[in-house]
């Protein structure tokens, strides 16, 4: 019981920490991104509304990603700049509802307005208001040489996705600053929002075969495969770990039934010498350690889904009783534990913990078949 239990509770953990950081990185990243190799996509609008044409996709956005220096006294910070137009890109992300200082409505084309993250911007030292210098890569060739090409940006919004890597490096202008800004003549590509964020790779796949050879098309797990990856692979492995609580609990069922066994000698002879076939000795035992194993999984399957569900409530209780802060919210962006019990996990569990029981009946039932009532019985 107890193992299972803390098998669905870790895993149901890990489902939601994954959870939560998925849907922190697509209030920032779009579902599906088309971008063009050679730089800019002068025909975007078809290309918008050939991606729309999909049943799965809600909305499209144009956008402009480059890479720029964002500097403030003598503070130096690299950033990923982003072009966006400021009254389509509410529809193919969250971003807008992340802003707890500014409106995303608030960059206005030749205005120079950015929205910083919240840890770039305090990298920078930079609040509301304030003004940051952008140094572009491209530079500006005057008969002294290479002159950088830089601008002042005034910030009219700070945003905090909670995601650390998003909040400390990205950067939005409006599009048409962008282009200005760097020299592009149009957009870097396209953003797609969909029904289903999971079914992105299908869909962009789907996206991809009507395509020329000169888009590329790429979904966010496709752009974050290698985290994915990690966390895929952390959560078999724990999988793995804590399935060996539930193997030492079947060996204490293998040692539990031997001893039972050993103790019931003269009694099993006495059935044999009743008429009992060794078959249904064994079958007595193989019922007696199934049901212990039938029993343990179900309170266990029950007590993990109890935990699981409630851990909200649970954590904070122990918090204030034992005055400790199991995620400070400064370092983790959680205030609490997140919790996604998930039946494909659940299923596989009470499945192994109920085959691993069974098996463990074999042996000691085997041995009791095998008693022989006059050596059993001798000094009885």
């Amino acid at each position: 019981m107890l193992g299972v239990a803390a098998l669905i509770v870790v895993l149901s953990v890990m489902n939601g920490f994954q959870k939560e950081v998925r849907d922190r990185m697509l209030s920032v990243l779009s579902h599906v991104e088309l971008s063009s190799f050679s730089g800019s996509i002068d025909n975007w609008r078809q290309l918008a509304a050939y991606a729309r044409k999909n049943s799965e996709v809600l909305a499209a956005a144009p956008y402009i990603n480059a890479q720029a220096m964002l500097t403030r006294d003598d503070v130096v910070r690299g950033a990923l700049i982003r072009g966006v137009d400021p009254e389509m890109e509410p529809t193919v992300s969250d971003i807008a509802g992340h802003l707890p200082s500014g409106r995303i409505t608030d960059l206005v084309e030749g205005e120079f307005g950015i929205v910083l993250g919240l840890e770039l911007a305090r990298s920078l030292g930079v609040s509301l208001g304030d003004k940051v210098t952008m140094l572009a890569p491209q530079g500006n060739v005057t008969p002294a040489g290479v002159v950088p090409r830089l601008k002042q940006f005034r910030v009219v919004a700070l945003f905090e996705s909670g995601h650390y890597e998003f909040d400390s490096t990205l950067a939005l202008i409006h599009i048409g600053d962008a282009q200005r800004m760097f020299r592009i003549e149009g957009p870097t590509g396209v953003r797609l929002k969909l029904q289903d964020a999971l079914r992105a790779p299908i869909v962009a796949a789907d996206l991809a075969r009507g395509l020329d050879s000169g888009v590329l098309v790429r979904d966010w797990s496709r752009q974050n495969r290698t985290y994915f990856a990690a966390v895929k692979t952390e959560k078999r492995m724990m999988f793995i770990i804590l399935t060996l609580i539930v193997a030492v609990a079947a060996f204490n069922l293998v040692s539990t039934l031997v001893m039972t066994v050993t103790e019931k000698q003269s009694d099993i002879a006495i059935l044999r010498t009743l008429g009992a076939s060794p078959r249904s000795v064994m079958a007595v035992f193989i019922v007696q350690g199934a049901l212990i194993g039938v029993i343990g999984t179900l309170a266990g399957v029950g007590l993990g889904l109890l935990l699981a569900h409630n851990l909200d409530v649970i954590v904070p209780l122990i918090e204030r009783a034992f005055g400790v802060q199991f995620l400070p919210k400064d370092i983790y962006f959680l205030n609490s534990l997140p919790s996604d019990p998930r039946w494909s996990d659940i299923s596989p569990i009470a499945i192994i913990s109920l085959v691993l029981s069974l098996v463990a009946t074999l042996y000691p039932s085997w041995r009791a078949s095998r008693t022989r009532p006059a050596e059993a019985l001798r000094y009885d």
